[in-house]
């Protein structure tokens, strides 16, 4: 419980009409979560405007109201607060009601296109290995300390997220590993958050449904590091054409690090193999567990993080020779008599599934058959999907295009979203099955010995959601059935 004025002092006013002593004992932006002594935040969504339900939070017993736009008519005994940005202020409010516990723990962001979810997840396991207790946020799961969460959002909701910051400090950690998606930080999700530091992974096409433009999407990357302060470091990927813009106006210490490019954090891979890589990191030579180039970059960016942090590097690199990585990142699976190679990959972007479809090219060792199964999800960024069947057709010998997440979307709509304008060559290679559990029977039918099947797009999922349902499905889990029925 917090009065009112405690919570509001970092938050820019508008107006004030009522007490600001009111006592204050949660916070909801969803009115339909709130009770007697709730401050509601009427914040506009994307879809849902909050203002609109102003009056059901104070029939309901809200003691406070945080609005852009006063109702047109004010109870007296209700506190209304008029802001310039609801969503701004919610996470300034959230995070003084939850206690500021940010700025007793080591908080550090991750954002960027591809590899979010495997440098925080790796920074988690990290951290934990030299003895800490550690919280992470992240897209597959949440963790407090050794207690786990399902993943509802990258990033959860402004409130949710403070109260999980607050449990974490509670529970004793003393480091936070946060995924920072896009839509977090362009709807204030993370606004009041103290950060110790953050991380840049790369840019590509992504998120263009909402964002609009790639220099939108860019604008709102960089803001996140245009935030920090000067105690904290940022450190960016020297070898994206967009990584130093991205630390241009930042006040914080700038480190870099890359395999192309001279950086503080510098890498070179000697052997890239399906029992991991071998690689120089500055003047260490290396064997990590995870495989391809990308996983290289996702390395040197932790390995950057710890040592910034005070790390011990020897002790660094000792505990990240042993770590695995993210679920559903490039995640494989072995037939026991055909020695057919199944691939789970996360990849939905045409940078990210190019990077997967590239690394197992180099690990070929002969004339193994390369067989794709990949879907664009729906109500999403349509300009990705002719290249997303382009790119799977290009680095591929067989392709079937199927359903990812088609949510509202009819599923032979993305798929002919997916075949549009593929050049003569790519046609040749594929065919599209609508149904992803039929894909993926079909994908292993085609597969002869030692060949190597990709399951592309949705990863760690355990669903696939369908006009407004999340059905059970899992890549994993649907690819061994499929094995097991091929030894029978």
């Amino acid at each position: 419980m917090a009065e009112l004025k405690d919570i509001l002092y970092k938050v820019h006013l508008r107006s004030v009409h009522g007490s600001t002593t009111v006592d204050v004992n949660d916070l909801q932006i969803d009115s339909r979560h709130v009770k007697a002594g709730t401050c509601f935040i009427a914040v506009k969504g994307v879809s849902v405007d909050g203002h609109a339900f102003i009056a059901k939070a104070v029939e309901q017993g809200a003691s406070a109201i945080i609005c852009e736009q006063l109702p047109e008519h004010l109870k007296e005994d209700v506190t209304y607060v008029q802001v310039a940005n609801s969503a701004e202020a919610a996470g300034y409010i959230a995070n003084e009601f939850f206690g500021s516990v940010t700025t007793q723990m080591n908080v550090v962001g991750v954002t960027g296109t591809n590899g979010k979810t495997t440098i925080a997840t790796l920074l988690y396991k990290l951290f934990s290995g030299l003895g800490y207790r550690c919280g992470l946020v992240s897209t597959v799961q949440y963790h407090v300390g050794d207690k786990v969460y399902p993943s509802t959002h990258t990033t959860p909701d402004v409130i949710n997220l403070n109260s999980l910051l607050k449990e974490m400090y509670d529970a004793g950690c003393t480091y936070v590993f946060m995924e920072c998606s896009s839509h977090a930080i362009h709807q204030h999700r993370i606004t009041g958050i103290h950060f110790t530091g953050a991380l840049f992974s790369n840019i590509t096409h992504d998120h263009l449904d909402y964002h609009k433009t790639f220099d939108e999407y860019i604008k709102v990357k960089k803001s996140f590091f245009d935030g920090l302060g000067k105690d904290a470091f940022a450190i960016s990927n020297k070898d994206d054409k967009r990584g130093e813009v991205m630390l241009q106006n930042t006040k914080a210490k700038k480190l870099y690090y890359g395999l192309k490019n001279l950086a503080d954090f510098k890498g070179k891979i000697l052997e890239n193999g399906l029992t991991g890589l071998q690689m120089m990191v500055n003047n260490d030579e290396v064997h990590f567990r995870l495989i391809g180039e990308f996983n290289a970059y996702n390395l040197l960016a932790v390995y950057g993080a710890a040592v910034s942090m005070g790390e011990d590097k020897q002790k660094v690199l000792q505990v990240l020779s042993s770590i695995t990585g993210a679920e559903g990142r490039f995640d494989y699976i072995i037939s026991p008599n055909h020695l057919i190679l199944g691939i789970i990959d996360y990849a939905h972007t045409p940078d990210a599934l190019e990077n997967v479809l590239g690394t197992i090219k180099k690990l070929r060792r002969g004339h193994e058959q390369i067989i794709t199964v990949v879907g664009c999800g729906g109500d999403r960024d349509k300009t990705k999907r002719p290249v997303m069947g382009e790119v799977a057709c290009e680095l591929s010998d067989k392709v079937i295009f199927t359903s990812d997440n088609p949510r509202s979307e009819d599923p032979l709509e993305i798929l002919a979203d997916m075949e549009y304008g593929l050049s003569s060559a790519a046609r040749r290679k594929f065919i599209s099955i609508a149904d992803r559990k039929e894909a993926i029977k079909t994908a292993v039918s085609l597969a002869k010995n030692e060949d190597i099947i990709l399951i592309a797009g949705k990863g760690h999922e355990k669903y696939q959601e369908i006009k407004g349902v999340k059905y059970a499905f899992d890549d994993k889990q649907v690819l061994e059935q499929m094995f097991e029925l091929l030894e029978r």
